[in-house]
């Protein structure tokens, strides 16, 4: 017997949560950080801006880098990554939760700190196109925490807050659903420490997609 919907529209942060990608952005970061004579932060520095825009990430890691070096950070970063996109992949077990949530009638989205070409790329690398019904990214919208992003898409497809789940595995992406009004869900195999988790009242923290799978298709 297949239990109510108790959330309509769930979105999910990218980097760190569906996509296993945390140690290539660090690495990436790093790198660009160290092209333009930036000090080079560690990883867990490096990790903790994960989730925002590019380069209000950057700008944050690397404080030391003047602005108008802003540009050249950007673009070293988005050398190093493009080197190693297809380093990147999906974390187990992700296109059979994406498939079970699909069958049961949810609306599936993103709301990541990628760029929309960014973002595009990744669904086109990983043959995800048409798998979700809707994205933001934070150039197009407001950067993590802020809530925009998931205010437009409840504004799209005419979801409360209430039925709106946000899962991801920062910080920034619990406080964004805070901010929303929204429910969160944690995830502790990405950029953040689960520790940290508490003070934003995520629902539930996953340890593993099939943990996430167990409990959304248990409870969501």
């Amino acid at each position: 017997m297949q239990h109510p919907l108790t959330f309509d529209l769930i979105a999910f942060d990218w980097d760190g949560t569906l996509f296993d990608s945390t140690k290539i952005i660090v690495r990436c970061i790093q790198a660009a950080v160290r092209d333009v004579g930036g000090t080079v932060p560690t990883d867990e520095a490096a990790g903790y801006v994960i989730g925002l825009g590019l380069m209000q990430a950057l700008a944050h890691v690397a404080p030391d880098v003047p602005k108008h070096k802003y540009p050249d950070l950007g673009a070293c970063y988005r050398h190093h990554y493009i080197g190693h996109q297809n380093d990147i992949s999906l974390f187990d077990g992700v296109l059979p939760l994406l498939g079970a949530l699909k069958a049961r009638g949810h609306t599936l989205t993103v709301a990541t700190g990628k760029s929309r070409a960014g973002l595009d790329e990744a669904l086109r690398a990983v043959e995800l196109k048409g798998r979700f019904d809707g994205s933001r990214t934070a150039d197009e919208t407001a950067g993590k925490p802020h809530p925009r992003m998931l205010h437009e898409l409840m504004e799209e497809f005419g979801v409360a807050p209430e039925r709106t789940l946000m899962i991801g595995d920062t910080t920034h992406d619990l406080q964004m659903a805070l901010n929303a009004g929204c429910a969160s869900v944690g995830v502790s195999y990405g950029a953040h420490q689960s520790t940290d988790f508490g003070v934003h009242k995520p629902r539930f923290i996953a340890h593993s997609v099939q943990e996430l799978h167990d409990w959304l298709l248990q409870n969501a």
